[in-house]
């Protein structure tokens, strides 16, 4: 049921209230309540009280010509449509009130006709009318000022009718005082490059009634100066016959969005470490560069660097002093070219660089010559002076390659070849080296499947007492059976394996199968396994030698692993802790190519190391060179010093035995004595030799 209208009349005339009552119920325009208060005090508090939806008031309560009570009334309920009764003097009193925001005048004498209610229920439509443009109005406002874009609206002269929050923040002007002004002075424009006005796109839209834009790179020049760059659409305003009354134009601050676009595109083309271009704007920059070589006839150079042995670096000082390195590496690259030359980080400790311009061969070796010099110079991060060296690879265009990916590849093949040739050198690239890549590459392909395969054998070299001829223990060696090409020897496919990381597994196997075999022989000899660098570098290489000699019941002091002396003494302190564990595991350590250039007599005092075994490369020269005999007597001295075993390897013939046991030198192994063997075929051997017979061990003497 709807509720009645709820009227409230101002007079102390009874008579004047009936007839209003009256007139109020005897009509079609709806249920009305009328109230009445004799005093503006009673009005007020039933103002307060009830809920009002129009007043009526009777002028002849004022004893004076003035507003007094009509006006105390507006104060006090603004949204309350107020109707005056006036008598006959007071009709300019009446039209006062309809200036000061009265809703209209009830003549006297028409009480009974339908025009009272009537009047009433038009001001009470109209202001619950103006209450909801008011609403509407208010949450438009409010929308306006909470979105994140500028507003801005004119009429049809171009001048502001409106500006919101965001519009006055950015363009520095308040709405009051934006009002009224030309849209070319509150929506200053112009082009960021020549910094000439632009086109306002307001006029555009007023002229040709239709959307237009901003002009690319436009600037909104602020009221205090300051620019933004800005983006907008900007529309015409229609009335409700189409016709055009005004414009609206929305736009926004892009200048953080092109910032950070312009980052991110920087950053998709550069390394993040040391912020040199990366391998896509590389790509990107030798293309160019071969565009202009064809069309100029020149001939630019790419070199392809790799840092020498950097892996040591992290696995020992951390990554963190690692990338400080990279880093220092970065700067002196940059500084040994031009600022025409691109330096590229393609990748971990990997460096490429684009020589420009018309270069000839000597021009790519003297700046290689540079570059191997400054990267050479100590390096000093943190409290660190470091070394590096690098091996470089040089392609040239158009001899080695057409396009970006075939320079890069080749330089990295002759980069491979320099680093094969013993590092911290150069080589330019050529065809033949192509050739052994690719055999390169499928020995790397064969290899990963050849654990999957059962390709690999182990093989057993004796190791000789060299006064009686005993068989005092066996060197494990590595075979590959290849399935074309047959039996392949480790200097065939062993570095491939430690470049690749499948010297890891590979070395587990052989551990493996190794202990393995050796436990079934079921005798007191021992066995010596070669470790690789990577194989020791493994965090879990102590545990998962463990659990080999568990798995397999080898008695940990038959197993002796041997370590080149560059392994050990790359890291003294990490190694240092790795083969305590080990010795606490009860296996024995052995130096494997003792005297090559890296023995300290101060660590070997120090080292839990077994064993010292003298490089065949001295042995070999016994006889011949006397420089090399010089040396093995010295590491034999040396090993009988310190208290540990000295065993000779690369024993080829009776002049070198001869002179190794002269100095008293333990044991020895070597092809005098015996080549590697297969595993079924060692326990035969080792039963005809168990007592010495047989061995080549005379004196010559």
């Amino acid at each position: 049921m709807t509720m009645p209208f709820e009227i409230l009349l101002i007079t102390r005339d009874a008579g004047e209230a009936a007839r209003i009552r009256e007139a109020l119920e005897n009509t079609r325009e709806g249920s009305f309540s009328l109230l009445v208060a004799a005093t503006l005090n009673e009005a007020i508090g039933l103002l307060s009280e009830r809920n009002i939806d129009a007043l009526l008031l009777d002028l002849s309560l004022s004893e004076s010509h003035e507003l007094n009570i009509f006006e105390t009334l507006m104060l006090a309920v603004p949204d309350v449509p107020i109707m005056v009764l006036p008598g006959d003097e007071q009709q300019e009193l009446a039209r006062k009130t309809i200036q000061r925001g009265g809703q209209g005048i009830i003549s006297r004498g028409v009480h009974d006709s339908y025009l009272i209610p009537l009047q009433l229920r038009t001001v009470i439509d109209r202001k619950a009318v103006e209450e909801a443009l008011f609403v509407e109005k208010e949450r438009a406002e409010f929308t306006l000022n909470s979105i994140g874009d500028a507003v801005l609206c004119t009429d049809m002269a171009g001048n502001v009718t409106y500006l919101n929050k965001v519009g006055e923040q950015m363009t520095g002007w308040p709405m009051q005082d934006a009002l009224g002004k030309s849209v070319d002075i509150i929506f200053n424009i112009i082009d960021s490059e020549t910094y000439e006005s632009s086109p306002n796109p307001v006029i555009l839209v007023l002229r040709h009634d239709r959307i237009f834009g901003l002009q690319a790179n436009a600037l909104l020049v602020r009221r205090d100066g300051m620019e933004f760059e800005i983006e907008d659409t900007s529309a015409p305003i229609h009335d409700r016959r189409g016709r055009i009354t005004g414009a609206v134009i929305i736009f926004r601050d892009i200048s953080a969005m092109r910032r950070l676009g312009q980052r991110m595109a920087y950053l998709a083309q550069h390394d993040f470490l040391t912020d040199l271009p990366n391998r896509m704007l590389l790509k990107d920059r030798i293309e160019r560069e071969i565009t202009r070589a064809h069309r100029d006839k020149q001939h630019p150079a790419v070199l392809f660097i790799d840092l020498d042995d950097f892996k040591h670096v992290n696995d020992s000082l951390g990554h963190n002093i690692g990338d400080q390195l990279l880093q220092s590496v970065a700067k002196r690259l940059v500084s040994c070219v031009r600022s025409v030359d691109t330096v590229c980080r393609h990748g971990g400790d990997e460096f490429v660089i684009l020589i420009s311009n018309d270069l000839m061969e000597d021009d790519a070796c003297l700046i290689a010559e540079k570059i191997i010099a400054a990267l050479a110079l100590p390096h000093q991060i943190e409290n660190h002076a470091l070394q590096i060296t690098a091996s470089i690879g040089i392609s040239t265009y158009p001899g080695d390659g057409s396009d970006a990916e075939s320079l890069v590849k080749n330089s990295d093949t002759a980069m491979y070849h320099a680093k094969r040739s013993g590092k911290n050198n150069y080589r330019f690239f050529t065809q033949d080296m192509n050739v052994r890549a690719i055999e390169r590459q499928n020995i790397e392909a064969d290899l990963r499947g050849a654990l999957l395969r059962n390709e690999f054998r182990v093989f057993f070299q004796p190791k000789i007492q060299l006064t009686t001829g005993t068989v005092t223990g066996v060197e494990v060696l590595l075979r590959w059976q290849h399935p074309i090409k047959e039996m392949l020897n480790p200097d065939q496919f062993m570095h491939i394996a430690e470049e690749s990381g499948l010297i890891v597994p590979i070395g587990r196997w052989v551990l493996l199968e190794a202990c393995s075999m050796a436990e079934k022989w079921g005798n007191a000899m021992g066995i010596a396994i070669n470790i690789s660098a990577n194989e020791f570098s493994q965090t879990d290489f102590v545990s998962t030698l463990a659990a080999i000699l568990t798995t397999t019941g080898l008695p940990p002091h038959r197993l002796s692993i041997e370590l080149k002396e560059s392994v050990i003494m790359r890291d003294m302190d990490a190694c240092m802790r790795k083969l305590r564990s080990l010795k606490d595991i009860g296996v024995n350590i052995t130096i494997d190519d003792f005297g090559t250039g890296y023995s300290n007599l101060r660590y070997l005092q120090q080292l839990p190391v077994d064993t010292l075994k003298i490089d065949q490369s001295f042995v070999h020269d016994i006889g011949t060179a006397a420089d090399s005999s010089t040396i093995v007597s010295a590491a034999v001295a040396i090993g009988d010093s310190l208290h540990r075993h000295v065993v000779a390897e690369g024993i080829e013939n009776q002049i070198q035995l001869d002179y190794l046991k002269k100095i008293d030198c333990e044991e020895g192994q070597g092809f005098y004595f015996s080549a590697p063997m297969k595993a079924e075929d060692f326990p035969a051997f080792l039963l005809k030799n168990s007592t010495g017979s047989g061995m080549p061990v005379s004196d010559s003497n």
